[in-house]
């Protein structure tokens, strides 16, 4: 973050940094760093939690830390179920944006990561213990891959995880149309979310919009999928050629350390491959005290630090791919979003698999830091996005008090003009300037219901939005907020959100779970 503004955090004093490190011309494959071949691969025993400090060092982060690359400057956008204020991300820069889940309009948890998702997201990409070093890290430290890159958070899901298609494009529309707004930098976009759609990635809206964030400059992640190898293709909106498609794989120390590939990881068709796998099984990030996850699934609880939480999921993955795209554009800021995706493919550990489930290998950031970045770009057929909105849900719908969200609209109740819309989401005016959808894209400008208030989100999410010292500026996460581990006056009732929550919608679909919180 260059800057500060409405609800960002001051930017800490500018670190010397040293001069890029030299890229060299050496072969792509198995190339490795000197440092990082000589080290061991990883410290957790077979079928043990992997912490994100151990994912740093198998996919060589720390061989950029210890060059001076953390992150700083570089804005990752992470559009998923919000994000919840605790300790290991209370020095982290985070700008809240726009909460376009269905509970945007609900008091005291507008914006806040009320299932648990995100902020597992959040703390792999760039959550840290305050003080922590990474590259002396006290026991007990935690470390995101990327710890000084800054967040810049779009809720789109409630507490149930519901959300429609149509808000995963307002939501990507708003990061490219406020990418480089009030000094912020947004030069990746976390996407760890699937849905079921079929539809042609040319067609459908939601690839489009991700290659249009692409072709503005930002570096698009996004999950493959948990379905399997039997599934024989990438979850949408993976399919799209242009961005990051992440699986997922894991390294046990054990007597004779090997890459794993967990049963639920997907398989490309042979045309549409994933890109790259990172570790992603039983990963340990940062546990969201009362939220959803974490009332459902007691287990995944870190028996030794009850801050850590365990998932498994190409969510995971896609969140650690994220951190080590940033840290390649911290160390070389004029990368574009295909020179990123080169050198991590062409870096990448090959491993004895089908390119179907392994794309190119696991990403290694010590390799990827020599490489030269290539002058060629990708050349595939432009996304139209002129397709079908229904077919982008595919299975996946909401209810909105009773009534399904269906058909050519959005969740707003707007009927979908595909060719208004592609227009202005090219120019990226899809967003009116008091940031409401309006408009030929997102015309009607409120949602149906309680869960958008008014036609404007600024006022109706966190006030500052931003870090001050361990609490929000502006709105201190005490009294009406966290109480403990609950909710105080919002808590828990058993696995349903009980209180002020959204009521009267219901949700058929499983896109931000992931493989397993266990």
């Amino acid at each position: 973050m260059a800057a500060t503004g409405p609800g960002l955090a001051p930017t800490a004093a500018a670190k010397g940094k040293p001069d890029a490190a030299p890229a060299t011309s050496q072969s792509p494959g198995n190339a490795k760093s000197p440092a990082h071949s000589q080290r061991p691969h990883a410290t957790n025993a077979p079928g043990e939690p992997t912490t994100v400090l151990d994912v740093a060092h198998q996919i060589g982060a720390d061989d950029l830390w210890a060059a001076g690359y953390t992150g700083g400057g570089v804005d990752v956008a992470v559009i998923d179920t919000g994000v919840a204020p605790i300790n290991e991300l209370s020095t982290t820069n985070i700008f809240v944006g726009p909460d376009l889940s269905l509970e945007g309009g609900v008091d005291g948890v507008a914006g806040l990561d009320t299932y648990g998702h995100g902020t597992h997201m959040v703390g792999i990409i760039a959550g840290r213990t305050p003080g922590a070093d990474p590259l002396a890290p006290s026991p007990g430290d935690f470390v995101g891959i990327a710890p000084d890159a800054g967040i810049v958070s779009v809720k789109v899901a409630d507490n149930t995880g519901a959300v429609d298609v149509s808000q995963v494009i307002a939501a990507i529309d708003w990061v490219v149309q406020h990418r480089q707004h009030d000094g912020l930098d947004i030069r990746v976009l976390n996407l760890s979310y699937n849905n079921t759609s079929t539809q042609s990635p040319s067609e459908d809206p939601l690839s489009k919009a991700i290659e249009n964030a692409w072709n503005h400059g930002i570096v698009v992640v996004v999950s493959s999928g948990n379905e399997g190898r039997s599934a024989k293709g990438l979850a949408s909106p993976a399919t799209n050629p242009y961005v990051i498609a992440v699986s997922s794989v894991r390294l046990d120390d054990d007597a004779d350390p090997t890459w794993t590939l967990p049963s639920w990881a997907p398989s490309g068709d042979g045309v549409r491959n994933p890109d790259v796998l990172a570790p992603g099984q039983s990963l340990l990030s940062l546990r969201n005290p009362g939220s959803r996850v974490d009332v459902e699934h007691p287990d995944a609880r870190h028996a030794a630090d009850d801050r850590l939480f365990a998932g498994s999921g190409t969510s995971q993955s896609a969140a650690v791919v994220s951190g080590a795209a940033a840290l390649l554009i911290d160390q070389r800021p004029d990368l574009t979003p295909d020179q990123v995706k080169h050198l991590l493919t062409a870096s990448a550990i090959t491993l004895e698999k089908n390119p179907k489930h392994q794309g190119h290998g696991v990403i290694d950031l010590g390799a990827a830091m020599q490489l030269a970045p290539p002058a060629a770009t990708q050349q595939f057929p432009p996304a139209t996005g002129l397709g079908s909105l229904e077919a982008a849900r595919g299975t996946d719908h909401i209810s909105i008090d009773g009534t399904l969200v269906t058909g050519e609209f959005t969740v707003t109740g707007a009927a979908w003009d595909p060719v208004a819309w592609v227009a202005s989401s090219e120019a990226a005016t899809t967003w009116s300037g008091d940031d409401a959808w309006s408009g030929s894209s997102w015309s009607g400008s409120s949602w149906s219901g309680s869960s958008w208030s008014g036609s404007s989100w600024s006022g109706s999410s966190w006030s500052g939005s931003s870090w001050s010292g361990s609490s929000w500026s502006g709105s201190s996460w005490s009294g009406s907020s966290w109480s403990g581990s609950s909710w105080s006056g919002l808590s828990w009732s058993g696995s349903s959100w009980s209180g002020s929550s959204w009521s009267g919608s219901s949700w058929s679909g499983s896109s931000w779970s992931g493989s397993s919180w266990s």
